[in-house]
């Protein structure tokens, strides 16, 4: 196996397949090689539909070797180190390569161990995460009796801003439909002080809360589980919010404050992977730090940059990637031919698809600013406003999307 690459791309999630097909659909000739250590690449968009017992997990995994592009090389192996200044990278095998162009899409890390009490209690019992196990989201929610359903929501950043909100109005479906909904009471604990960054969005999902008689506590972050007691305990601000308070059994341990759960619903922590974290390519956060219009390194021209791993500042979503990496493909493409960077720049679009129950969706698209900005091809589908409740986007999200991802995006084609 060569042991230097034109391009080497670091992942084989939705950002590094989908950067790398574009690019040999570019130029076929390019040298081009993938390092990723799984065998199965995962759709993780639908995983909120499984939690919420409406799609099959099984439909959410393919072999990598079936999305990896026919003219990459697919290294199985796992970076643990980068060294931008001898343009090379080592991984756990113990081998070493070198590259012209460097592409760094790893994702992140799901660290469990930043919440006392996660580790041992996380897809146990009444304890889920569609994040992990949406399979056990589902038996937590088939099985719940009534009592308090808690969903949380970090800090930022963590992947799919709605996604923990989602699973939380399919679960409250689920409840009513089953007759539970009247000796339940669920309640939405956000690190956040808002519902959602983008106004019109914001207006439309309070207005899904106030429906479900949901109860929010916001500046509520989780920092401890107690499974055995079936306590989340909660650092507070001081100035912390409610919208609809619901009478709850609030205990008070030094600065923390506990609520008792009969279900619990989480996003473990998202970080940095380490090999990040602990290189030059990181920011003070640990993200990796790249401009945020070009997706190029700050100080390293040949490394880019997109995906989870970045620290631009909009949200962790798969259509983020899908407006990054053309960028990424003609910024390389240029600087193979001209020796310097195109024009074109990434405004911040990102896409978080709200699931408001089954067969009701809401579509927040927006940029750096916050602005909404939905597609005009939603016209096509008779939507004339996707920041209200729609049928025909839940059809989007349940059916055309993983169409769209398997058969286009991951194929290099435009979207």
């Amino acid at each position: 196996m060569n042991m230097h690459y034109q391009i080497l791309v670091i992942g084989g999630g939705t950002a590094g397949i989908m950067t790398a097909s574009s690019l040999l659909k570019k130029n076929s000739k390019l040298s081009i090689a993938v390092i990723e250590p799984s065998e199965t690449h995962w759709y993780q968009p639908a995983w909120t539909l499984v939690g919420g017992g409406t799609y099959s997990y099984e439909k959410t995994k393919r072999p990598m070797q079936s999305v990896m592009p026919k003219n990459a090389i697919w290294i199985k192996d796992r970076v643990i180190s980068i060294h931008p200044n001898q343009n090379s990278v080592d991984t756990t095998l113990d081998k070493k390569y070198t590259y012209d162009f460097l592409i760094v899409a790893p994702g992140l890390k799901l660290d469990a161990s930043l919440v006392e009490g996660l580790p041992e209690s996380i897809d146990k019992g009444v304890v889920c995460s569609n994040y992990t196990n949406p399979n056990h989201t589902w038996d937590v929610i088939k099985n719940f009796k009534g009592g308090v359903a808690l969903f949380t929501q970090p800090p930022k950043p963590y992947k799919c801003g709605g996604a923990p909100q989602k699973i939380m109005y399919l679960a409250d479906d689920y409840f009513a439909k089953n007759g539970v909904k009247n000796s339940t009471k669920v309640v939405y604990a956000s690190a956040s002080d808002i519902i959602f960054a983008v106004p019109e969005i914001a207006k439309t999902l309070m207005k899904v809360v106030d429906r479900k008689e949901i109860g929010i506590k916001f500046n509520h972050e989780l920092k401890k589980i107690d499974s055995n007691k079936q306590i989340a305990w909660f650092k507070v601000s001081p100035d912390y919010k409610e919208h609809n308070p619901i009478e709850l059994d609030i205990l008070q341990e030094k600065e923390l404050i506990g609520i008792r759960y009969d279900m619990l619903h989480l996003v473990p922590p998202n970080t940095p992977p380490d090999f990040i974290k602990d290189s030059v390519l990181s920011d003070s956060t640990g993200w990796m730090d790249v401009d945020q219009y070009t997706l190029q390194h700050k100080e390293y021209p040949n490394i880019f940059g997109l995906g989870d791993v970045t620290n631009v500042p909009t949200s962790k979503t798969g259509a983020a990637i899908r407006k990054q990496a053309p960028i990424v493909v003609h910024n390389i493409l240029e600087l193979i031919t001209y020796q310097k960077l195109g024009t074109t720049k990434y405004d911040g679009y990102s896409s978080c698809p709200f699931i408001t129950g089954y067969g009701k969706m809401v579509l927040a698209e927006f940029d750096y600013t916050k602005k909404f900005t939905p597609d005009p091809k939603l016209k096509k589908m008779w939507i004339k406003d996707s920041s209200k409740e729609h049928w025909r986007l839940w059809i989007l999200k349940k059916y055309i999307l993983p169409y769209l991802y398997w058969n286009k995006m991951l194929k290099g084609k435009e979207v």
